[in-house]
């Protein structure tokens, strides 16, 4: 058991005051068995006229907030610390059917899955690399299909930090051999779907021991990794930007079909195009051992309090 605090502040700048539409936060984690949320805060500036909360079609978490005045900059802090259990390695409890490649998913479950099979950019290249981490003409393990193909991604490409939203095309991807983790969670999710796997995008944090300390480092953001479904393991996790198979120090917030659907923040200003100075991320991911010593209580949502902030690598 680790208990791990993220903190992460948003801010962005314009070269007068001007309006803002409605924004759109994921930042509240997805309870489970091996990740459970003891507390959420969140600091918007300037205080929004209304704030409201949903579950999204995936049933994400996701916090809504409007604005009646006019700023010259806009600030989102969230804050969250969860108690979180992490699994050094996969148990790849597959059912027997489905522990070598090609298998197929069963009647009942797979009319669910067909959105996460379908390949939404299908092409020769990308199904020509996905079939080199198979062994052609003979059944392959699938764990070591998905692990070595995780590894792949993590050895053979060049990340490269993007400040532009979106993500680019498994093809770009393909042919650059660069991109951020979004860029390599969704190449890897369409190669996994050219193979006939249901796989999904996630959104999140990941704990990187070696920023763990007192002092914010700036320069922070969001991570994007990849959920594989497998009949009698369910969904398991891979995070090809750092060869993680498994859920080790990765924080997960949402899940979506595809990255679009599972942006951490996004919004709208009213103004002209001119006044649009930048935005800044920070993002702090650390070990709490005060919170070990403390009492536990129940989540709280309320839009005043500690901060954390939201955006993507």
């Amino acid at each position: 058991m680790t208990i791990l605090r993220v903190q992460h502040l948003t801010t962005y700048s314009y070269a007068r005051p001007v309006r803002f539409g409605d924004h759109r936060l994921m930042f509240r984690p997805r309870d489970s068995y091996d990740q459970r949320l003891l507390s959420a805060h969140m600091k918007v500036g300037p205080e929004p006229a209304d704030t409201w909360w949903i579950h999204d079609v995936f049933g994400n978490c996701v916090t809504n907030v409007s604005f009646s005045g006019s700023a010259q900059k806009l600030t989102f802090e969230t804050g969250i610390v969860l108690d979180h259990t992490p699994q050094m390695a996969p148990r790849f409890r597959t059912e027997e059917r489905a522990k070598h490649w090609p298998f197929e998913y069963d009647a009942d479950i797979r009319p669910d899955l067909a959105p996460y099979i379908r390949v939404h950019s299908p092409s020769p290249d990308l199904s020509a690399w996905a079939l080199r981490f198979t062994r052609s003409g003979f059944p392959t393990e699938t764990g070591h299909l998905l692990m070595t193909m995780t590894m792949g991604i993590r050895e053979s490409f060049i990340y490269s930090r993007r400040t532009d939203p979106g993500t680019q095309p498994p093809q770009l991807t393909l042919a650059t051999m660069t991109g951020t983790c979004r860029d390599f969670a969704w190449l890897m999710i369409e190669a996994c779907r050219s193979l006939g796997f249901a796989a999904r995008f996630v959104t999140g944090y990941i704990y990187v021991p070696s920023r763990d300390g007192p002092v914010l480092r700036g320069g922070g953001a969001t991570h994007a990794w990849v959920q594989v479904f497998l009949p009698g393991a369910g969904w398991v996790e891979f995070d090809p930007t750092n060869g993680i198979v498994g859920n080790k120090d990765l924080i997960r917030v949402g899940v979506a079909r595809e990255p679009a659907q599972a942006r951490p923040l996004s919004g709208s200003f009213i103004g002209d195009r001119g006044d649009y100075l930048g935005m800044d991320v920070q993002v702090h991911v650390t070990t709490d051992p005060l919170a070990l010593r403390l009492p536990r209580s129940t989540p709280d949502t309320n839009p005043s309090g500690e901060m954390q902030n939201v955006t993507s690598a």
